[in-house]
């Protein structure tokens, strides 16, 4: 049973959040990804100062790292916080498998930490661990018995068996089995798809047919035209075909949240330079702070996560791979980006004083909630 502690903690969170509702934003609206896979990055608690200094005000994680789930407390960052894939079978088999993975990794942080979703695998489809997801989503989502943290999957774009034009949009025969009730599962709990979505890779894989400019957001004439709907950048298109797909799927009210993009910095000879990567990142974050939306779904601002924080060195496969940060390690920038705020909006002393009191019960009943020396 809730202690009294917990009990009024909860409280006064739940107003809080009501009070300051989504436009009172500490940082951009635009997340950066937050990989690990190198052996020279500076502490969490260091990075998370990185993302607070340069207003970035959503992050997302790739497990559920506990020294950067300690630093993300109080810091006012919104977190996507991954399942591994290697863990997916486990918590498809086993409701309190689920039970423990939140108890271990949710629960102890839930009120000084901003969950935004728990992503069940990242680009698991077409695989042999594809059938765990769906499962492994729904144990989680019943073993969240608090809040209003959802969950949902981050695919790859290759999961798309047509993708041109966007409207054609459709789940491949390999992926079709999984990705259509998973698709529904997300349209019910009202959650969305979260897509790893690379105009660098269309590009070098179709340069004849697929321009720069179009890859970069610097065309400055319509590229594709679907029907009735416009097309100047390759990110649109991309994201449409999936807006599509899931329409067929009978998905219609599932949004895409972009949970990667971005474009390699070295690697590649001359598409990937410092300076492309900057034209690249800078204008996609212009693009999704304008609230323009796609051509398929104008009006809304796309939820959108820049791959990565770090050049990360320990990654495999091509040269590009271990290009794709916005900072070195030793925390320099690999070139100037910033991220302007969207909408930041002062507090009254009401809401000054409420998030006092907040922080005060969290400190004072802490060890009384969690059992913390």
């Amino acid at each position: 049973m809730a202690t009294n502690y917990e009990l009024l903690c909860l409280i006064f969170s739940v107003a809080l959040s009501v009070l300051l509702g989504p436009n009172f934003a500490t940082g951009s609206s635009i997340g950066v990804c937050y990989g690990m896979v190198a052996n020279d990055l500076p502490p969490p608690r260091e990075v998370i100062d990185m993302y607070k200094l340069n207003q970035i005000g959503r992050m997302r994680l790739y497990d559920p790292n506990p020294e950067a789930l300690e630093a993300l407390r109080n810091s006012g960052i919104e977190v996507l916080v991954g399942v591994r894939n290697e863990d997916l079978q486990q918590l498809a088999g086993s409701y309190s498998a689920a039970e423990n993975w939140v108890a271990t990794y949710i629960t102890p942080y839930s009120l000084q930490v901003q969950f935004r979703y728990i992503v069940v695998g990242n680009e698991v489809f077409p695989g042999n661990s594809a059938r765990y997801v769906l499962p492994a989503m729904e144990n989680l989502q019943n073993a969240l018995s608090f809040g209003d943290i959802k969950v949902s999957t981050s695919i790859a774009t290759s999961v798309l068996g047509v993708s041109y034009p966007p409207s054609a949009g459709a789940f491949s025969q390999d992926t079709i089995e999984y990705m259509v009730p998973i698709a529904q599962y997300l349209n019910n709990i009202g959650a969305p798809l979260l897509a790893n979505v690379y105009p660098y890779f269309a590009y070098i894989g179709d340069p004849i047919d697929i321009s720069l400019p179009y890859a970069l957001f610097t065309s400055e004439t319509v590229v594709v035209t679907d029907g009735g709907l416009s097309y100047d950048n390759l990110l649109d298109t991309m994201v449409d075909a999936l807006y599509a797909a899931l329409e067929k799927a009978g998905a219609p009210q599932v949004q895409v949240v972009v949970s990667e993009t971005g474009w390699p910095s070295n690697g590649n000879g001359e598409v990937t330079t410092p300076e492309n990567a900057q034209i690249y990142n800078s204008n996609l974050i212009s693009h999704v702070l304008s609230s323009r939306g796609t051509p398929r779904r104008p009006g809304n601002s796309t939820e959108t996560y820049l791959f990565a924080m770090f050049n990360e060195n320990m990654k495999p496969g091509a040269a590009v791979e271990q290009h794709w940060g916005l900072f070195y390690p030793n925390k320099s920038q690999v070139y100037p980006i910033n991220f302007p705020v969207k909408t930041l909006k002062h507090k009254t002393w009401f809401q000054k004083l409420m998030q006092w009191i907040i922080q005060s019960a969290q400190s004072a009943f802490g060890k009384h909630i969690y059992g913390h020396n």
